[in-house]
Formats: structure tokens, sequence, C-alpha cells
């Protein structure tokens, strides 16, 4: 050894790569395939190993590392509002996109839901920016419908797998993405406060402007605080209308291009700088006279994007699911190859129960955004309809509010090294509030709960009758779910205890998919520590005699 130096490098572990994501998760696997799924499962297998590969996941690193830059000007002054992204940035979207996270849901087939959902947890464990615009092209659909002009247009290139980042008309490119800008600076949450007004424009020069597209076209003047994705090809927004008995806010439909290959009047004013999604282009934008078709009727324009509202919502069940997932593997990788005190990390037992706590939290998020993805897929029966009703807002709400403790908990296994840019677990800690502030925070999903079950008696019995599957063998279960049933028989109207309700909600439907589907030693040791006491608190707080060896068996396997 060299006198001079100074340490020998050891007991280092090396990163977390060049490993199938699917094929480490019999969990996501085994739901897969009881969600309705399966024909997916060989595509899934193939892209876990895409992604798990190094230089795909070293994407996510460099994709954050470099913002996105926004270009207000050309060279010769005009003005363009063009975004700039790292290379990485398009390697991410074309993963997503070549892959059908965005539309194959929309293109048929048994289980398109249960499986795209499965897709886009695997893109969770990569990199979560790329999945906003993603998110919003696939929502967008629903509401698109609605408008049989716009949709003959722009569906063939919104539900395109080639990603096109050129800024264009639609008419010139191979596929498009879709954003959205709801939010306003004196409202938040609150749309119906919003003050940007939309005037229509007379039939005659409608025509005369747009020819045969001139049709329900606004004059759009105002604002959004947060405009997503400001590079996509057009946006859905909500503005104030007058239109004769029709009064409020209305949707509307405004293209980055217009008919006639002019750019729309909206301004983008700055990017935003965000605590985490840095990959992610978030802006702020003036709409100084620009041009939108209305999607929906007029006044109408809540109910018109409550669809979409519905989808993105789903999708921020599954991405925290997916993260969360990522934050778990990471840190049980680590545990598993680093010593301390004589002995693997992963062998010591209270190590084991922090891990193994996180590990069923992990496996729940998962079972219940696949369970949830079936309810899209079997929307057409009025008992899955009513169950996403519920479930959509009571997950929004608990699994993204888990997902900052969980993120902390798995760098804390790690240690400083976990603290540090090095790694991902910061990038990761980073990402998971935004999906529970994101398309509604958490106490509108708890409110929103309240208004299913209040205005929909229907949509107890939709739980009870799920709940019902998991029979009564298990009685700390069986009385978990009862209380439950029996609060909801009275009118659901208090809203101080509305996140309680929601958590418990969630709880009972994880448990219940876990004492039906997953292994005794999983199902048993989620029971134990989330329903037959209080849960809360830090995880590592597993009773005694949980099997912690055979949870984390079970939760990665390398």
């Amino acid at each position: 050894m060299n006198p001079f130096d100074t340490h020998e490098v050891r007991n280092t572990v090396a990163p977390f790569e060049n490993i199938n994501l699917y094929a480490a998760d019999p969990a996501l696997q085994e739901a897969l395939l009881r969600e309705g799924g399966a024909e997916a499962a060989e595509s899934l297998h193939a892209l876990g190993a895409q992604l798990g590969r190094a230089e795909v996941l070293d994407l996510a690193r460099l994709a954050n590392l470099h913002s996105p830059r926004l270009h207000n000007f050309d060279r010769s002054g005009q003005r363009v509002d063009e975004v700039e992204f790292h290379p990485a940035w398009h390697s991410l979207m074309t993963l997503l996109i070549e892959n059908g996270a965005h539309a194959s849901p929309w293109l048929g087939g048994p289980g398109a839901q249960v499986a795209r959902a499965a897709r886009y947890m695997l893109f969770g464990q990569l990199e979560n920016g790329s999945q906003c615009p993603v998110t919003m092209t696939y929502a967008c659909v629903p509401a698109l419908r609605q408008a049989p002009k716009i949709a003959a247009k722009w569906l063939p290139k919104i539900l395109s797998t080639q990603y096109d980042p050129r800024s264009l008309p639609v008419e010139q490119k191979r596929g498009a993405i879709i954003g959205m800008g709801m939010t306003e600076k004196q409202g938040g949450s609150d749309v119906r406060s919003n003050t940007t007004r939309a005037e229509p424009l007379l039939p005659a020069e409608a025509r005369a402007m747009f020819g045969d597209e001139g049709e329900d076209v606004y004059r759009i003047v105002g604002h959004k605080w947060f405009f997503s994705a400001p590079q996509s090809d057009a946006h859905l927004i909500l503005a104030q209308t007058d239109d004769a008995g029709s009064a409020g806010l209305s949707c509307f439909f405004l293209p980055r291009y217009l008919p006639d290959g002019g750019r729309n009047q909206i301004r983008v004013q700055r990017l935003k700088d965000k605590l985490g999604n840095r990959s992610n282009a978030s802006s702020e934008v003036e709409f100084t006279g620009a041009y939108g078709w209305l999607i929906g009727k007029p006044g109408r324009g809540i109910p018109t994007i409550l669809e979409m509202g519905s989808h993105t919502r789903l999708d921020c069940v599954l991405g925290s699911a997916g993260a969360m997932r990522a934050a778990l593997t990471h840190a049980l990788h680590h545990a598993r190859g680093r010593s301390a005190f004589g002995r693997p990390l992963s062998e010591q037992p209270l190590m084991q129960n922090v891990l193994a706590d996180l590990a069923l939290e992990s496996e729940a998020a998962t079972a219940f955004g696949i369970r949830l993805a079936r309810c899209f897929d079997e929307g057409d029966d009025p008992a899955q309809a009513l169950l996403a009703r519920i479930l959509t807002p009571a997950g929004k709400y608990w699994i993204c509010k888990r997902g900052p403790a969980f993120g902390a908990e798995a760098m804390e296994v790690i240690g400083g090294s976990g603290y540090v840019e090095d790694g991902p677990l910061a990038r990761l800690y980073r990402e998971l509030p935004v999906n529970s502030i994101w398309e509604g925070s958490g106490n509108v999903m708890c409110l929103d709960l309240l208004r299913a079950f209040g205005k929909t008696p229907a949509a107890r019995a939709a739980l009870a009758a799920e709940l019902a599957l998991a029979g009564e063998s298990d009685a700390d279960y069986a009385r978990y779910t009862q209380a439950l049933l029996a609060d909801l028989e009275q009118p659901q109207s208090d809203e101080f205890g509305a996140r309680v309700l929601a958590e418990r909600v969630v709880l009972a439907v994880q448990a219940g998919l876990l004492l039906r589907h997953a292994p005794a030693y999983v199902s048993s040791a989620f029971v134990a520590s989330r329903l037959a006491r209080e849960p809360g608190g830090a995880f590592g707080r597993l009773p005694a005699g949980v099997d912690c060896a055979a949870i984390l068996a079970r939760a990665l396997v390398e």
C-alpha cells in the first residue's frame, strides 16, 4: 500500500441499475395478471429490462440537472415563446410515447387501462417530470370527444406513438401532446373565481378568419398562474363566458398554432422555479386575445373537464406508487450490500422493521393503483364506475400523502449518501410532494370524497361489495370494515373529519386486496400494523412476529 494513500474504499454498494424493474417486482406482476392485463405481460417484461439499464436510468439525472430554458424571442425580435430541453428529456418522452403511455387505453384491447397503469408505474421508477405532459395527453381524450370536429383533426396525432417535439402546426406533425391550465393567481383550487374571460366571435367573423373551423370560436383575455407544459401543441383551459342563459366557466381548446399557421396569442411570462419536477416545464402565461374553441356546452366547463380530472388523478396515484417503489428498491438494494456492526444492514432487526414496513406500503399502493385502473377499464359497469368515483379521490389523497414520508425514510436508510445529489433519492424525495398538490390538493380530494358519498348513496354499497370479497376470516379486518361501513350509513357532511375518512377507505381496500391476493406474511403484517392499531408515526413500527425476511425477499428480486 502506498504510504501516502489516505484510505482504502470498501463496504460500498454498486448503484441499483442493470436490473429488470418488472421482473424484480412480484407484486406488480401478480396485480397485472389478476386485474385483466395479462396480454401486456411480455411487453412489460421487455420494458422493465429497458428502463432498468444504467444508461436509461441516467437520463433522469441529466434531464433534471439541465432544466428547461425559456426563449421568448428569436434573434430577429419576433415573439416565439419556445422552451428548450436537454436531449435527455426528449429521449425520455420518446420512451413514454413509443410505449403508448399516453394513448394505449384509447386504442382498445382487454385490460388496456390496467396494462397502461403498470407501464406508467414502471416509468414512475425512472423519471417523473416527463410523466406530466404524458398524463395530460392521455387524460384529454374524453374531453375532446365532446367536440367531434376537433377530435377528428387532433386525435389521430394525439394517439400517435411518434414523439414529435417540433414547434409546428399540428397538420405538419407526426404526433401531438396536450397540456392544461386551470389555476389563476387569485383562486388556486377555487377555479370558480377565475377571471380569464372568453368572448364569442360573431359567426361571420369566425368564418372569415378560420373558414370551416370557425365554429364556436372565442377570443380569450386573461392569465394562468400554472400552465403546464407550455411546449404542448394545445391546452385545455377554463374561462368565464357571458353567453345568454349559460354564463359561467366554460372549457376551451387553445392550439399553439392557429388554422392559418400563425401563433396563438399565448404569452409565456416565465417558467416556474420548482422544488422538484425540474425536468418538466411549468409556466405562467397571459392570453392577449388568444383564440379558443369551445369544448362542451357554455357555462359547463367544470363538468366537461371532470372526466379529464379523474384520469389525471388516477395518474397521481400511479405516479406516487411508482416513485415509492423506486425509493424502496434503492434503499433495499443498499441495505443488502452495506454492512454495519458486523453484518448487512438488511439483517439488522430494527432496519428490517423499517424496510419491511416500507415494502408493505409499496405493495399496498401497487395493488390499490392497479385495482383502481381496472375500475376505469370496467367503467360501463355501474358498480365499478361508482367504485372509481370514491377510490380516485381517496387514493389520490392517501397514497400521494404517504409519498414524502416514504421518500424521507428511504433516504435515511442510505444515510448521508442518500441526502446528496450523487444518487437518485434526493430527486425522488423532491418529486413526491407534487402528486399530492397537483390536480387537487389533499383537502380538495377529501371534500370530493364527501360529495361522492353524499350525492350517490349507492357508492357505499359499491365499497361494501369490494370489501366483502376478502371475507371475514381476519377478525381485525372484519371489525375495521364493519365500523367503516356503519359510519358511512350516516350522512357524510363532516368536513373536519374528511381526511380520516379517506384514509380509512384506502386502508380498508388495500387490506382487502392483500388478504385476497398477497402471501399471508404480507397481508397479516399489513392488517396488524394499519388496521389493528392506530396507524401513523414513522415507518418501522411493525409488531413482533412479522416475518420481515420473507417480506423483503418478495419486495425485490435481484
